[in-house]
């Protein structure tokens, strides 16, 4: 996924910090590449370092569409969640597949729908690459 680089920051209790834009929103998360990268486009790979439990980090959306803002100490991304043939989750974040790890079976009805994930900011992470 292309994203905007805002800026990297880093605070003495946390991980490396990016503010990233991206056309649907934009938010802070733990920045896996180089700390010295300056402001500008990058492609990256999103992680989730959180096992999702539906109803606790994990609800329907509240609209449609990809989406990522802050909210409070967590971020939020928005996507249509799926399921692989071996039972994981895979949130479809704008054509950019992120894969999560269930801490018990979502509920029925559920795989295809619009979610959002709330996750806490360091448990998200971004790894940039080159094309």
């Amino acid at each position: 996924m292309l994203v905007e680089l805002v800026k990297i920051s880093k605070f003495p209790w946390s991980p490396w910090l990016a503010q990233v834009r991206m056309p649907f929103g934009g938010t802070g998360v733990r920045w896996c590449g180089d700390q010295d990268a300056k402001p500008g486009k990058y492609h990256v790979d999103w992680t989730v370092d959180e096992d999702i439990v539906w109803g606790r980090n994990a609800r329907p959306a509240v609209g449609v569409g990809p989406g990522v803002r802050p909210g409070g100490h967590c971020v939020v991304l928005r996507g249509r969640l799926g399921l692989t043939v071996d039972g994981a989750a895979v949130l479809d974040f704008d054509g950019s597949q992120v894969l999560l790890d269930l801490a018990e079976p979502l509920p029925e009805g559920v795989a295809g729908t619009w979610v959002e994930l709330f996750i806490e900011r360091e448990k998200i992470a971004l790894y940039p690459y080159e094309l």
